[in-house]
């Protein structure tokens, strides 16, 4: 186990198959995929719908929230810390992160455009121009979107 994922084992203790569920943790450039994963992580312990629709239920909620907890940093904790339930956690963190995500897809877009304009030119060679697809596909690919070879 990493640093940037927390195992939490579930199951019931006199079971013999115990599954491992990993929680990602939130950092400043995941939030899409930690959501996703998140969202599989409560629905896994039951207690996804303490954030949608918004059960009130305190046990579920209580769950939900510490597993929250343990997938976000400590800075984040202290900003969503007094929230009493997991649903304004959720809702909190996404609202920090949604800004985020679409300066994600703004950049992604500028550069798929960039990639559709893409032209060798008749002065540059070979090696210079699959350098700048080799960029093109790094950028893409740190921003979450795999360039196909093709």
């Amino acid at each position: 186990m990493d640093d940037k994922s927390l195992a939490v084992t579930i199951g019931k203790p006199k079971e013999s198959h115990l599954s491992t569920i990993k929680c990602p943790m939130l950092t400043t450039t995941n939030y899409t995929v930690w959501s996703m994963r998140m969202k599989v992580a409560l629905r896994v312990h039951k207690v996804w719908e303490t954030i949608d629709p918004g059960l009130d239920d305190s046990d579920k909620n209580d769950m939900a929230r510490a597993l929250l907890f343990q997938s976000i940093p400590e800075s984040l904790i202290l900003q969503v810390g007094d929230l009493d339930t997991s649903k304004l956690v959720w809702d909190a963190i996404k609202a920090r992160h949604v800004g985020a995500d679409r300066v994600r897809e703004a950049r992604l877009q500028t550069l798929m455009d960039d990639f559709n304009r893409l032209k060798m030119k008749d002065t540059e060679t070979i090696d210079d121009f699959s350098g700048k697809l080799a960029e093109m596909a790094s950028k893409s690919s740190a921003l979450g979107e795999i360039i196909e070879e093709s």
